[in-house]
């Protein structure tokens, strides 16, 4: 936006002095009147490229800390209902989490084999010891489950203490090591803005693994973080084409303009960002179509331009 109205301010002056004029009229074709701007919008979206997808996240990284310590410690979930698949055949199951505690309730444990059920282990709480690392399931009921095929026992006869009964155990407590820590149902503008590119594809990736819900947030920002720079080519091109003519109004009616396009471009962008967060639109359909149709504009305004 600082871009696009700079743009605008600095081509409406030479306008309103005849300059565009007098450079177009001695030849100069409009497509050479727009390069110095072009090359301009390049350095300026190849150095936000690099800034969006490196250098602020690691910049961020401290802020986060001291306000995830200090500032959001009282953060609580409001995940119910919580599934993720943790390892390839390995699921959990949560009811509920408390953030402040690191304790989740109603848990249970599922191991596949072959798309059959050989473990399941339910809890009536999970606490997360943060000395050895690991999870203390209180109240837990063990169902060790014979991987064998139905066909095969049935032919052969059970009988007590046989391999192929169920085992079924009880307890007060015992340690869990599974692929499961706290922080995965911490706050996700924590996650975010912390993360370079290649970890947040790469998070974004063992999420969809897992089968958690809330990627397409993360997949907003990922595409967020390249569509915004390039959209600084398609508002430099609107703010040419728009201030390089002389109306009346001047200076301020070309301001004016380029301010209610370039409100209508954030606005455009935020309102299809929360509909593919929602799940009403693919993620990189909703980050791209601003810029999208935004090039439509640039295209006809180019086309219309006094040359």
């Amino acid at each position: 936006m600082f871009t696009f109205i700079a743009v605008i301010f600095f081509t409406s002056r030479l306008a309103a002095k005849y300059e565009t004029v007098a450079i177009l009229s001695s030849g100069v074709s409009y497509r050479r009147f727009l390069r110095p701007y072009i090359i301009g919008a390049a350095l300026i979206a190849f150095t936000s490229l690099l800034l969006s997808h490196y250098a602020i996240p690691n910049a961020s990284k401290v802020r986060q800390a001291f306000e995830d310590k200090y500032v959001n410690n009282t953060y609580q979930s409001k995940d119910n209902n919580i599934h993720r698949q943790i390892n390839p055949g390995e699921f959990i199951y949560l009811e509920s989490f408390n953030n402040n505690e690191k304790t989740g309730y109603k848990f249970s444990l599922e191991r596949t084999k072959n798309g059959k059920l050989v473990y399941m282990l339910t809890a009536d709480m999970i606490k997360w010891d943060s000395i050895n690392s690991n999870w203390t399931a209180i109240n837990y009921h063990e169902r060790v489950l014979p991987d064998i095929e139905l066909s095969k026992i049935k032919k052969n006869k059970i009988g007590s203490g046989s391999k192929y009964e169920e085992q079924l155990i009880f307890g007060n407590e015992k340690k869990l090591n599974i692929n499961f820590h706290p922080k995965e149902l911490g706050r996700l503008e924590s996650k975010v803005d912390v993360m370079t590119y290649p970890e947040l594809k790469q998070f974004i990736k063992k999420e969809k693994e897992k089968g958690s819900s809330g990627v397409e947030r993360f997949e907003v920002e990922n595409y967020k973080r390249t569509a915004i720079p390039f959209s600084t080519f398609i508002l430099t091109i609107i703010g040419v084409c728009l201030s390089s003519r002389k109306i009346r109004g001047g200076i301020g009616m070309h301001l004016a303009l380029g301010l209610l396009l370039a409100a209508s471009y954030e606005l455009f962008l935020h309102v299809s960002s929360i509909f593919a967060i929602n799940g009403m639109l693919p993620p990189i359909a909703a980050v791209w179509l601003p810029n999208v149709v935004y090039g439509f504009i640039a295209l006809y305004l180019y086309k219309t331009a006094q040359k």
